[in-house]
């Protein structure tokens, strides 16, 4: 198993903001009292916002993450885990703490219609990357009003975002142009009440908890809970598996950045409703959204709420 390694600072455009290594605040905000959620929005109004949420022990508990539509994990350098939150549906008073951009978040988001991404910073070889992107690159370089340091946790940890500051109102489900599908659950399955997948230097377990309908998540063997509103607890959990490369691009002490590809197909198991059901995904190009289907070709369709999908290496 891989040891652990800190990842360096990642540098914003004009270096005001730094990942790995954020100073004060000139007027520190404090982190606001558990706020009641808005209204879903129904209809689609513009960009799905994408967030880069740091996901090491010192960073948690999160604020916002129980409001977003879908949760993506990824690995990050030395062996450790970074969440991507997609918000359409509704937009949380607070998200964070908030962290830098990866290559393989480029490929993730094409399947949206020029999304906003909202991000500590980046590499210096990453961000023309980013720039060239069809997306609405959003750091605190560039949207200054919408950042702000916490007190509660020391830096990196405490860069959060005020999401209405970037959108104004959630741009609604037509966003999430996933490709995923919404219903009753498909035919078959396993009963499983849990399911761990592991990183080098991280791990997920889900259980299953009927009182809640959906499945506890727990991170390196901590409940995952938020500032903002208790467990999380995600009605379908999607495992995906899928071709984890070394990336060209490192960090300042060596560590090559994780690629994780996906575009492409291969094998998942979707957990929903305390049964395990296998399925393959595909994503023909970065610009489709993924597809899960059974044995027999029919959509394996996800349970309504939050989903969270798990990209886990198949080799």
């Amino acid at each position: 198993m891989a040891t652990a390694t800190p990842t360096a600072g990642c540098t914003a455009r004009h270096g005001t903001v730094h990942d790995g290594r954020g100073g004060k605040a000139s007027s520190p905000v404090p982190e606001p009292d558990p706020p009641q959620p808005p209204a879903p929005s129904p209809k689609h109004a513009g960009p799905v916002l994408a967030v880069k949420i740091d996901n090491v022990g010192a960073a948690r508990p999160q604020t916002g993450l129980n409001a977003a539509d879908i949760v993506y994990t990824e690995q990050v350098e030395g062996g450790l885990s970074r969440l991507i939150a997609l918000y359409a549906t509704r937009l949380p008073p607070v998200v964070g703490p908030v962290r830098s951009a990866r290559e393989s978040d480029l490929e993730l988001l094409r399947q949206f219609d020029r999304p906003t991404l909202a991000f500590s910073g980046a590499q210096k070889k990453l961000l023309p990357l980013i720039e060239a992107a069809p997306l609405s690159a959003k750091t605190p370089d560039a949207k200054p009003d919408a950042y702000f340091r916490g007190t509660a946790k020391p830096a990196p940890h405490n860069l959060y975002l005020r999401p209405g500051r970037l959108l104004g109102s959630a741009s609604g489900a037509d966003a999430l142009t996933t490709g995923f599908h919404y219903g009753p659950a498909p035919a078959g399955g396993r009963a499983e009440t849990s399911r761990t997948v592991r990183y080098p230097a991280a791990r997920f377990t889900f259980t299953w908890s009927a009182g809640r309908h959906g499945w506890k998540v727990a991170m390196d063997g901590r409940p995952a809970v938020t500032t903002d509103g208790g467990q999380v607890v995600p009605a379908t959990v999607v495992v995906q598996h899928v071709r984890v490369r070394r990336s060209d691009l490192h960090d300042a002490l060596g560590n090559y950045t994780p690629y994780t590809e996906t575009v492409g197909s291969g094998k998942a198991e979707v957990l929903r409703d305390g049964r395990v059901y296998d399925a393959t995904w595909k994503r023909p190009s970065a610009a489709d959204g993924t597809r899960f289907t059974a044995a027999d070709g029919t959509d394996v369709n996800f349970a309504r709420g939050q989903v969270w999908v798990v990209f886990t290496s198949d080799r």
